[in-house]
């Protein structure tokens, strides 16, 4: 009885459930879900599904469990994380870069995980002093556990997640009340690091091309400016509608073509990095404008959350995963705009990846789990 018990959320955590975050967030994922179809085939697709399957059942033991628990145990979570940031330095490198762990047919990112890890580590750092960013000691522990992860990260070279993880800590400093000066000489000094490493040999030459190439594409169709053309131009033919044909669509389901026949103007990589691209082509304005109301509903409930929390890790947490999912739809809608550079950053929940849509959702259902427990405080 009481194991049963311990398997069914509590009525009163229950009633402060957002359901509504929730759910705007499935509905992106479905949404994702139809352009992977039209993009490839059902195979990615029916992929994805069975993540988010899989990802919902994870949300749903996260939401059994106490986030003020897993404040204890932060510093396992966080070290093994950099262990396996260690290790996985030693792996074979694709594409110029060693950031997975093969296993059978699949691969392992620890980079992905190490992002939550570095979240809850800084959190846990504030949680311990009050919050007090400012004074230079806390300062300099903090941002200790922020940066090792990150210069890890940078080894493989993986830079796509360093950023994003960069922007969490960003969001978090923002948050705490961190001095503006401290935030632009941090700005100042990353600038200068970029400059540097884009001058160096540190990073693969068509890395260094993909991070450079929106600011000198002229429409060239060749090169590392293909993908970037296709993208801009799949985005300009969508219009204000979109080219998807609704009829199309159900005579491919009715003949159970395993691949949709509505390729248009096709982008490399156009199920994972430049999905939005896909989008754009198939709904017009009008699909894209939908999607960022989608996501601004979703921010608004997670700053919400951190507004309504009592304790700082729980603030944290929810600031947090709102600066990674901000900066993830601008960087990743900027690149296929030629507005931003093409970093490898996926859009979230709408991008294919298991290992993207399993930690996205292990990072909303730790957001939900703040809301749900935020009356009382164990601190």
């Amino acid at each position: 009885m009481n194991v049963l018990k311990a398997l069914i959320i509590d009525r009163k955590d229950l009633k402060e459930l957002d359901f509504g975050m929730l759910l705007s967030a499935v509905a992106i994922l479905f949404y994702g879900v139809f352009n992977i179809y039209t993009a490839t085939n059902f195979y990615y697709a029916r992929l994805q599904l069975i993540w988010l399957v899989l990802s919902l059942f994870v949300v749903y033991v996260i939401l059994l469990m106490d986030y003020r628990k897993v404040y204890r145990i932060v510093d396992l979570f966080y070290w093994i994380v950099i262990i396996l940031l260690v290790l996985v330095l030693f792996t074979s490198k694709v594409k110029g870069a060693a950031g997975w762990f093969s296993i059978g047919s699949r691969g392992f990112q620890p980079a992905e995980f190490a992002k939550l890890t570095t979240m809850l580590m800084v959190g846990k750092e504030l949680q311990k002093v009050d919050g007090n960013i400012n004074n230079l000691r806390n300062f300099m522990k903090v941002t200790f556990y922020a940066a090792l992860p990150m210069i890890l990260m940078m080894l493989q070279p993986e830079m796509g997640i360093t950023m994003i993880t960069f922007f969490i800590v960003l969001g978090i400093y923002f948050a705490a009340g961190l001095s503006l000066k401290v935030i632009f000489a941090g700005f100042g000094f990353v600038a200068m690091a970029v400059i540097i490493v884009l001058q160096t040999n540190f990073l693969p030459s068509h890395w260094r091309a993909r991070l450079t190439s929106f600011l000198f594409n002229e429409g060239s169709e060749l090169g590392i400016n293909y993908q970037l053309s296709r993208s801009v131009i799949s985005i300009g033919s969508g219009q204000v509608s979109g080219k998807f044909n609704f009829l199309q669509f159900l005579q491919d389901m009715t003949v159970s073509t395993q691949s949709s026949t509505q390729f248009f103007n096709r982008v490399p990589e156009n199920h994972t990095d430049f999905i939005f691209s896909v989008l754009a082509e198939n709904f017009g304005l009008i699909g894209g404008i939908t999607l960022l109301l989608l996501y601004g509903f979703l921010l608004y409930r997670m700053i919400r959350i951190a507004k309504k929390s009592e304790d700082i890790f729980g603030s944290t947490i929810a600031v947090g995963v709102f600066s990674s999912f901000l900066f993830s739809i601008l960087q990743n809608v900027g690149m296929t705009m030629g507005l931003m550079p093409i970093s490898g950053i996926t859009l979230p929940l709408v991008s294919y990846g298991g290992s993207s849509v399993l930690t996205t959702f292990i990072a909303i259902g730790m957001v939900l789990n703040v809301g749900m427990k935020k009356k009382t405080t164990l601190f």
